[in-house]
């Protein structure tokens, strides 16, 4: 009889400890969604009339978030064992998507080019490979640029009412890239490929936008090419 209590007294000593570090990855995570939010509602000036000069200002103040998101991240590395990784995933998968395309969002910003999963981890503080326990997936890598494409859709439409016919051509030639990236991949995520499948909407109506500018006459032909290729999806 004894030895049936002392079983089940582990047992709930396990449990026990189980729900407290699911406590507090609930809370740090909590934290770092806060700090998305923040960032994501600083971001919305570029949709805003003349908000071209403060684009270096935006990115910046959000850049200064993202040191705090990264502590937040190496004490969630510290909650989660090696090899517990996918047991408490779905608490930070999608704050994570969002943080991928935030900081893929202001990249772009500053340089017209795609920032790479490699890069993004590391602004994150985290492992590229699953072996190295705490990681940034390609899933949640793509995710994030899904999220992006829909956003520099809304910018572009957004520009040409604001003024602004260079962006629209800019943000066509690295969506197009981005675009026949996803076109080499064979995606095997469900949900994944569904959001995929709202690309396409997505670029059409960036191609509307600039469309609708060559007609007007408003497109120039010395429009410059972005910076690097975006094609480069997954490092």
């Amino acid at each position: 009889m004894e030895t049936i209590i002392k079983t089940f007294s582990n047992f709930q000593e396990s449990i026990d400890s189980e729900q407290n570090t699911k406590e507090t990855i609930k809370s740090t995570t909590k934290e770092i969604e806060e700090f998305a939010r923040k960032m994501i509602t600083v971001l919305q000036i570029i949709h805003q009339e003349g908000a071209r000069d403060e684009i270096p200002t935006t990115c910046n103040r959000c850049k200064a978030i993202l040191n705090d998101v990264k502590k937040s991240y190496a004490e969630l590395g510290q909650l989660v064992e090696s090899g517990l990784y996918y047991k408490f995933y779905d608490h930070w998968k999608l704050v994570t998507q969002k943080l991928c395309f935030v900081i893929a969002l202001i990249h772009y910003l500053e340089t017209g080019s795609l920032k790479t999963r490699a890069e993004i981890a590391s602004t994150l503080g985290l492992k590229t490979e699953e072996k190295d326990g705490f990681h940034l997936s390609i899933e949640d890598y793509l995710f994030g640029l899904l999220m992006l494409v829909s956003e520099l859709a809304r910018f572009a439409v957004n520009a040409v009412t604001n003024g602004d016919y260079t962006r629209p051509i800019q943000i066509s030639q690295f969506v197009a890239e981005i675009n026949a990236g996803f076109r080499l991949l064979s995606l095997k995520n469900d949900g994944l490929r569904k959001r995929y499948d709202a690309l396409k909407y997505d670029v059409k109506k960036i191609e509307e936008v600039v469309y609708d500018l060559s007609i007007r006459g408003l497109k120039s032909n010395e429009d410059a090419p972005i910076q690097e290729s975006a094609a480069r999806i997954v490092p």
